[in-house]
């Protein structure tokens, strides 16, 4: 039977205590306006921060970081569209840095007020998908793959037939639920350019999508970690960092890219258009571009950073492994997402509407 549909991207926090941190989990509920100068509103993914950053922060400009979550690209752009409801700092995917540049939806962030740019290595400075940092500043790079259970599951899952075209895991395979990832990582395995907009194509992802969708157990919003852990499903398409964390908790897990190649994302912090506090929207987006503040960020969450000296100061675990770092071999037969119009973006959406309806 399918699992119900989970709504949460990470569980970190969850254990942590989100109250700690200033954590609501509906948007800008229980943010605050303030006194101008004193807080600001933080729109991110689940656990994907420090332990201590926000109170670091805190300690460090007497600022106070008011972070909400939400759980995929789709919905942070569907809570935007509309208009800014309050936030300062978001943190969208790379294609989604495109789309909402292209969509006046960002402000252009002035690089005298981030000096710890320079922290950055050098790939990530000037990317395709944001030429010169004029919309965005890199937080994390990562690389989507399988999650899987070693006991259940018949050698290496190295192939993405395993969750696309097979019934040998029926019922026990997670699928993301973002619609954009999903159709890309099929195109890529039935070996079509990841970012067409080919209808021959699309109907072909779209046919092998309907046919799979009785051996899904769920589409998730980026927990697939945790029902990994929790033996729910047994492999997942999740993203390296993801799985690193539960990989500490169950030596029974791992994580392969398989052989055909995958999607390579950045999430990116930005400042949206009408941003209440675009001063200190720099300020903190520099904060979390420091070196020390950088490693711990990186410490907790276990993806790969783009901060070359954040990246200096972290230990052997974290800087030679294989899942957070993978090979250059299979790197090289990653690709970005690229925004190809709102047009595409509907379609895709549209997609995957009719797969899970299926």
């Amino acid at each position: 039977m399918p699992l119900p549909f989970m709504p949460s991207r990470r569980g970190f926090l969850a254990g942590a205590g989100a109250a700690a941190v200033g954590i609501t989990l509906t948007g800008l509920e229980g943010c605050h306006r303030g006194p101008p100068g004193k807080r600001i509103n933080f729109y991110n993914w689940d656990t994907y921060i420090g332990k201590t950053t926000l109170k670091d922060f805190k300690s460090a400009t007497g600022v106070t970081v008011d972070m909400s979550l939400f759980s995929n690209n789709d919905e942070l752009f569907a809570k935007l569209r509309g208009g800014n409801q309050g936030y300062d700092v978001i943190v969208p995917t790379n294609d989604f840095v495109q789309r909402m540049a292209k969509a006046d939806m960002l402000e252009p962030l002035d690089h005298a007020k981030i000096p710890n740019l320079k922290n950055i290595a050098p790939e990530f400075q000037d990317p395709p998908f944001d030429p010169g940092r004029k919309w965005s500043m890199p937080y994390t790079w990562l690389v989507l793959g399988l999650g899987y259970r070693k006991s259940k599951i018949q050698g290496v899952p190295d192939d993405w037939k395993w969750v696309f075209d097979s019934p040998q895991y029926k019922g026990r395979i997670g699928l993301l639920a973002e619609a954009g990832d999903l159709v890309r990582l099929a195109l890529k395995y039935l070996g079509y350019p990841m970012n067409t907009g080919d209808p021959v194509a699309l109907k072909k992802v779209e046919d092998m999508l309907i046919r799979q969708k009785p051996n899904i157990a769920v589409f998730h919003d980026d927990n697939g970690q945790d029902l990994l852990l929790a033996g729910d499903i047994d492999i997942v398409i999740e993203y390296n960092g993801d799985i690193a964390q539960v990989m500490k908790e169950d030596r029974d897990l791992d994580f392969v890219i398989p052989k055909q190649g995958s999607q390579i994302s950045s999430d990116c912090l930005c400042i949206p258009k009408g941003a209440p506090n675009p001063d200190l929207a720099h300020e903190f987006i520099n904060y979390l571009l420091d070196a020390k503040a950088g490693a711990e960020i990186s410490q907790t969450i276990r993806y790969p950073t783009p901060n070359a000296a954040a990246k200096a100061l972290m230990g052997a675990d974290y800087k030679d492994n294989p899942v957070i770092f993978p090979p250059q071999s299979i790197l090289s037969k990653c690709e970005y997402a690229t925004y190809n119009g709102e047009a595409l973006s509907r379609q895709y959406e549209e997609i995957i509407t009719r797969v899970r309806a299926a």
